[in-house]
């Protein structure tokens, strides 16, 4: 009964709305006549248009930000500490191992997934995903590489760097390099070329490419340090370029006295 009153309240005053409208325009469509009538009511369409697409705006931007609070809701569950003993008086969200962790997690992921359209059910799937490495690794390779070709392309990006990793881990290494040298060229803002570069550098390692891994990470650290922004000034470098540096000095320390100086923090733009 509530629920009909509230319903028949919106359109009670929706109603109101329409006979308002509509009895300003045949009003001035009297004051003038009759003369332009029709252009009246093409304004009023108009106007009652106009209405419509704010209207739709407004819901949007709240559905929105209601997909977003939930599936930030969903992270922080996914983050969650993991405590086999609960402290006592806490009201922390705690679980007592990873696996209970997980599968909660992906619980709440799924709510999301079911009720918002995308890009949203796309970001929660990889959650579930994600989270479902700890819980049934198979199944969680296999909606990875499904994600890996979302049109959500940060979807994508992340689906196929999150695969390349569990890869790497599993000692597929001819696999993880693929998927890390395809995510090099795609040349993105989600999982840059340097973070995959980087990674492919050390499966290279593992494998036993000595030589491909240093080139690699020399090519890296190299072009970091010339880089050079719009004002002519060196730019900062990124965390993924001063971890090659790192692997560099370690995996070939003549390779490494080869690089250009490193530029000063404070003078970088």
């Amino acid at each position: 009964m509530a629920k009909y009153k509230k319903k028949r309240a919106r359109e009670l005053q929706h109603d109101r709305f329409r006979d308002t409208t509509m009895g300003f325009l045949d009003r001035l469509g009297d004051q003038l006549e009759g003369r332009g009538r029709t252009i009246l009511y093409g304004f009023g369409g108009l106007l009652l248009g106009g209405l419509l697409v704010i209207l739709f705006v407004k819901w949007n931007n709240r559905k929105t930000d209601e997909a977003r609070q939930a599936i930030g809701h969903a992270i922080t569950i996914s983050k969650a500490s993991i405590l086999p003993t609960p402290v006592a008086g806490s009201s922390e969200v705690t679980f007592a191992s990873e696996q209970e962790r997980a599968q909660r997690a992906i619980e709440v992921f799924e709510r999301v997934a079911a009720k918002y359209g995308d890009p949203h059910r796309s970001e929660a799937r990889y959650f579930i995903a994600s989270n479902r490495l700890v819980v049934d690794r198979a199944k969680a390779l296999t909606e990875l590489a499904e994600l890996g070709n979302s049109d959500v392309e940060e979807v994508a990006a992340l689906a196929k760097f999150a695969l390349a990793q569990a890869k790497e881990s599993d000692g597929q290494l001819d696999e993880a390099a693929q998927l890390y040298s395809g995510l090099a060229k795609l040349n993105g803002v989600t999982v840059t070329p340097e973070t995959a570069n980087l990674r492919l550098a050390k499966v290279y390692e593992k494998l036993g490419k000595k030589k491909e891994a240093a080139d690699l990470l020399f090519n890296m650290v190299d072009a970091s340090r010339k880089a050079k922004g719009t004002d002519n000034r060196p730019l900062p470098a990124s965390a993924a370029a001063r971890e090659a540096a790192e692997e560099l000095q370690k995996l070939d320390p003549d390779r490494y006295a080869q690089l250009p100086p490193e530029v000063p923090p404070t003078l970088a733009g």
